[in-house]
């Protein structure tokens, strides 16, 4: 009989190929082999429409080859080679392995400038049934950078997030505040309003960018200056920030709450991409099982995914072995060309199980996980609650545990694919979709409290709840964790706030939301986590 950790192995090999404990991937061609490779012949680039060359050939043929090896010790496999046959290669790649191939119009790769331009047509135009594009989820980055979200570290910052309604005057607020990062250590709480930034006001100023690029620093070390004010606090204060490379902690906030009804477990869980994820969780989970809490809150509002392997973790964690036992965490489906295989490995496909011990992440492999054994569990979300997390939602759903949904609509990404790199850029291409237990994954726009309206979003059991910056996250007063547990003990909901209305007099040039640099770093906040093993 195969144990449920060689399943879990087999299937991390077939499917996103991360090995057991450790960085990188056999996929990741960058470190597939060293500089010595044959670059003696020489492909045909000439362009043939809807006529493709195995995506081999043009392999690690690079513009600006790469030498000397990369974080883990392994040469880079980069020869010398061309823009156009980078570009050829991401023809032929996503013409292999992509979800919708036969949805994207095969264009001449010498009509791009660069391989990153012609990476970004190579895709469906395809929408939802609300009307939004299928795909949004496809993207590229540095490989330097791909490889630092992978051991947990982020962008750039103070570690605050920012968020904004578009309303003018602006109001700015912080979100969320990252332990031990220059926004801690300068007691910046979450709610707190941003007022000017090196002197700009940012309520009412012109100046877009100076306002962006105080908010966003680029380089560690460089410094703003912010005025601020607390919320319930009718003084102001100011503050010089400087950036920092900001280390994720997975875990936040660690609760067992007193009900007259019993122990209710509350955490705040912001990624499922780090490795150290493993350990947060199986300690969060020990504490739940020692005080043997009877409700679970998992806060997923600001969590935009990561590890699939941690999501069948948690999952197992909340469910234990009687409802998950022999059951589907999720099921991987690849495009028609691969119905068996995995296309970036070539090994045939096995669902992932519902994974009941450590993989060796930040846990010692083999280690029995804690299972509180719930038929139900609290799932506090927002836009920014996103693929892991959803398959979480979903992968539960699959089992029949209730999932009750406090908060927003989910981001609304099934889909997942192996980051891979070619010439020092990493490419993340939707390549599968994931279905649960019961075969359901159709869910790209989505999943939604019950009482919401949400145009072709998925309805679970649950209570629409706007995000409440006055309160902090675990703060039992906080809006989504009142709701949650208000629906505990009555099964009712907080009457629905109706949604802010935008003015006649709105001007999109003015709303911080709209810019491209603050547009795209939502983005990989959402995304960036998606690294091998992962959705």
């Amino acid at each position: 009989m195969i144990s449920k950790l060689s399943c879990v192995i087999l299937t991390l090999s077939t499917a996103t190929l991360i090995s057991c404990g450790g960085g990188g991937g056999s996929d990741s061609p960058s470190v597939a082999a060293d500089n010595e490779s044959d670059n003696s012949s020489v492909i045909d680039t000439t362009w043939t429409e809807n006529v493709f060359v195995d995506d081999t050939s043009f392999k690690n043929k690079c513009e600006n080859p790469r030498t000397g090896q990369d974080s883990s010790g392994v040469n880079y496999a980069d020869t010398t080679g061309s823009t156009l046959e980078e570009q050829h290669w991401l023809r032929s790649w996503s013409n292999d392995t992509y979800l919708w191939y036969n949805e994207i119009t095969d264009q001449n790769p010498a009509d791009f400038d660069t391989p990153q331009t012609y990476f970004e047509v190579l895709k469906t135009l395809q929408t939802t049934d609300s009307g939004q594009l299928r795909d949004r989820f496809h993207y590229s980055q540095a490989t330097e950078s791909a490889d630092q979200t992978t051991s947990g570290s982020g962008d750039v910052g103070y570690g605050m997030d920012i968020t904004s309604d578009g309303s003018y005057p602006r109001n700015v607020y912080v979100s969320l505040v990252e332990l031990n990062s220059p926004a801690a250590h300068a007691n910046i709480t979450r709610g707190a309003e941003i007022l000017f930034v090196d002197g700009v006001n940012v309520r009412t100023s012109a100046e877009v960018d100076a306002i962006i690029d105080g908010l966003f620093p680029d380089e560690v070390e460089e410094e703003h200056t912010f005025v601020i004010q607390a919320p319930g606090d009718s003084e102001t204060r100011t503050v010089v920030l400087q950036a920092d490379a900001i280390t994720i902690e997975p875990v936040h906030n660690t609760k067992v709450l007193e009900t007259d009804t019993g122990k209710v477990g509350y955490l705040t869980f912001n990624t499922f991409g780090s490795y150290t994820a493993e350990k947060a969780l199986f300690d969060a989970f020990t504490t739940f099982k020692d005080q043997e809490v009877s409700d679970l809150v998992i806060d997923l509002r600001y969590n935009g995914g990561g590890f699939l392997v941690t999501s069948a973790q948690l999952a197992y964690m909340v469910a234990g072995s009687e409802l998950s036992d022999e059951k589907i965490f999720e099921k991987l489906t690849f495009n028609d060309k691969y119905p068996n295989t995995s296309p970036t490995t070539g090994n045939t496909v096995t669902p992932y199980p519902f994974i009941d011990v450590a993989i060796g992440f930040s846990v010692e492999q083999n280690t029995q996980l804690p299972a509180l054994d719930l038929n139900r569990v609290f799932i506090l979300s927002s836009e920014s609650t996103c693929s892991a997390s959803e398959s979480l939602i979903n992968g539960l759903l699959g089992i029949d545990v209730e999932v009750v949904l406090i908060g927003g609509t989910t981001c609304g990404k099934p889909y997942g694919f192996t980051p891979t790199d070619n010439c020092g850029i990493t490419y993340y291409t939707v390549q599968f979709k994931g279905e649960n237990d019961k075969g359901f994954g159709d869910y790209a726009d989505g999943f939604s409290p019950s009482n919401t309206t949400s145009a072709g979003s998925e309805l679970v059991t649950g209570c629409q709840v706007e995000d409440d910056l006055n309160h902090l996250l675990g703060d039992e007063n906080e809006a989504m964790l009142q709701a949650a547990l208000n629906y505990r003990e009555t099964g009712s909901c907080p009457p629905v706030v109706a949604s802010r209305v935008q003015s006649d007099t709105y001007n999109a040039s003015l709303d911080l939301r709209n810019d491209p640099r603050l547009i795209e770093r939502k983005f990989f906040k959402e995304m960036r986590l998606d690294t091998g093993l992962s959705k």
